[in-house]
């Protein structure tokens, strides 16, 4: 066992072993006393929690030598032959079965037939089945009638990480245990006890970096472990740090992330840009990269919706101290963006050959995606209501009803832009061209005339005219009006007649549209004109004739 990798050397033997799992393990362990075991298990979960090594401590559990004399207890320091059999994989009546190689459903005809057979020494004969998610649809088919009434000494133990892949009719004939993540904290322990067993030099820190990025697998961190230790085999007495294991990993400094973050959200390019070219040097994986980065921005959101983070295991002292400072600087409106644009360049990865191009871009498309924040807050913060900017809005009328939504109001009060005064006349592009504008219709056939099109749209058809005089229009709206309607408006009356305008709004029932108005007078024509004879005439003469609409000539 001397050589043997650590992730074998310390596989489970006995259910204690199991970290973790021990509420499942209880389970299981309490039923083959009671002697009420299931014809199929299926154990499910993420790589490296256990589930092969659970199926083989079901299987020693089932046909122990010893059960049959509760005084005498089979452990580690003294197995009796058939555990020390299916510990070693070599006992006849214990077959494990790779599913992801043997998919057919010829293969399972021939274990259908092996299934037949009583166990040659042991008390059950146990079929393992791993990956039994790659099995075929026949396959499955196949197994349905042996897995519900399977000869009373044969078991079943299927294993598998995606659960959802295997048929309903085949979990309805299983008892399932789902085998969970296990917590920074117990993966920690695990390896400070390893590592203490194999004299390794590794740091708490080091060992809590390896427990985080294993992402809840134990096999997984138990072989990362075993790859610090080898590094530190060649140099007698060297710590490993955590720098140490950043660096066998491609894993960027968390610290030197949150900074270059923090350089982002200053809007400072070349700043970032050469962070992450510090990072790229030290060899940091892309991937590895933009997952801190979104691990980071879900920290942001923590400290700015849930407070401080200090107990969090996941970041240091240090690290915690550095987002506290710097979530003042960001809003979860940007979190979320900058998370999609992350998500999304991480699918890029798999496009784009050049892994720098593709980072660079994406902090140069961070820093564009804060800097548009930072100018629609100016925008929105230049708004004024007040005389002395140069524009006014009169309050609201008393009398508007509820039938208008106040938010139609407020996203036109929120798009005008700030217009500062001055006691000189702004310039109009050409004097010559400054003309008056004395009536509503006036107005429509100027935008027409300088081919403002959207102008004149919203004008004739979202715009109901309550009163115009001269540099005053006291307008109501309906809710397709465009929500820089003021703003564009304001802009071009003041281009056109060097002036500035009063633009009031306002609610009144009775006021309609040009669009409306000249529907309705439309509509007047029509009515007038099938009351004459020649109308008279032309129904008699042709009953189904509808009239329409009615166009005068010149």
């Amino acid at each position: 066992m001397k050589n043997k990798i650590l992730a074998l050397k310390y596989r489970p033997q006995e259910f204690k072993d199991l970290i973790g799992q021990e509420v499942m393990a209880k389970t299981i362990i309490n039923a083959i006393k009671i002697g009420k075991t299931p014809n199929a298990y299926l154990l499910t979960g993420i790589r490296g929690v256990g589930k092969t090594t659970t199926a083989r401590l079901i299987s020693k559990a089932l046909n122990c030598e010893k059960n049959d004399n509760p005084k005498i207890k089979c452990s580690e320091e003294n197995f009796c032959d058939t555990c020390q059999q299916i510990i070693n994989s070599n006992h006849i009546d214990i077959l494990e079965m790779d599913a992801a190689s043997k998919t057919g459903i010829d293969d399972v005809r021939e274990l259908i037939e092996n299934s037949k057979y009583s166990p040659t020494s042991a008390k059950y004969k146990i079929f393992i089945i791993d990956e039994v998610h790659m099995l075929s649809k026949q396959a499955f088919n196949g197994l349905l009638k042996t897995l519900e009434e399977p000869p009373p000494s044969l078991k079943f133990i299927l294993a598998t990480t995606e659960v959802r892949k295997i048929p309903v009719t085949i979990l309805s004939r299983c008892q399932r245990f789902d085998l969970k993540r296990v917590s920074v904290d117990q993966l920690c322990i695990h390896l400070k006890n390893i590592a203490a067993k194999e004299k390794g030099n590794i740091s708490d820190e080091a060992i809590k970096l390896i427990a985080r990025t294993s992402e809840g697998s134990v096999r997984d961190s138990v072989s990362l472990l075993d790859r610090a230790l080898i590094s530190q085999s060649f140099e007698e007495n060297k710590l490993i740090e955590v720098k140490d294991v950043r660096l066998m990993l491609g894993l960027a400094d968390k610290s030197k992330v949150i900074l270059l973050l923090k350089d982002v959200l200053s809007g400072k390019e070349k700043e970032a840009l050469s962070s992450l070219k510090d990072l790229l040097d030290n060899g940091v994986d892309a991937r590895n990269f933009l997952n801190d980065m979104l691990e980071i921005l879900y920290l942001f959101s923590r400290r700015i919706n849930l407070g401080s983070i200090e107990k969090d295991m996941t970041v240091s002292e240090a690290e915690g101290q550095m987002i506290d400072q710097y979530s003042k600087n960001i809003e979860m409106q940007d979190i979320g963006l900058f998370w999609q644009l992350t998500i999304k360049t991480i699918d890029d990865l798999r496009l784009v050959g050049n892994e720098n191009l593709i980072l660079e871009m994406y902090i140069i498309q961070l820093i564009h995606l804060k800097n548009l924040d930072e100018k629609k807050k100016e925008i929105d913060s230049g708004n004024s209501l007040s005389q002395q900017d140069g524009l006014s809005i009169n309050k609201i009328d008393e009398k508007i009803t509820e039938q208008t939504p106040s938010n139609q109001v407020k996203n036109q009060l929120k798009n005008i832009n700030q217009i500062k005064s001055s006691p000189i006349k702004p310039k109009v592009k050409n004097e010559k061209q400054k003309i008056e504008i004395l009536s509503f219709d006036d107005l429509i056939l100027k935008a027409n005339k300088e081919r403002e099109i959207e102008l004149k749209y919203d004008l004739e058809r979202n715009v109901k005219l309550v009163n115009f005089s001269k540099g005053k229009i006291n307008i109501g709206f309906n809710e397709k009006l465009n929500k820089n309607f003021i703003k564009n408006l304001t802009e071009k009356l003041l281009e056109w007649t060097g002036d500035r305008w009063i633009i009031s709004l306002s609610k009144n029932i009775g006021a309609k549209s040009i669009y409306e108005k000249n529907l309705d007078s439309k509509a007047d024509q029509i009515e007038e004109f099938k009351k004459t004879k020649l109308t008279k005439d032309l129904t008699d003469a042709f009953p189904d004739i509808k009239l329409i609409d009615i166009k005068i000539e010149d």
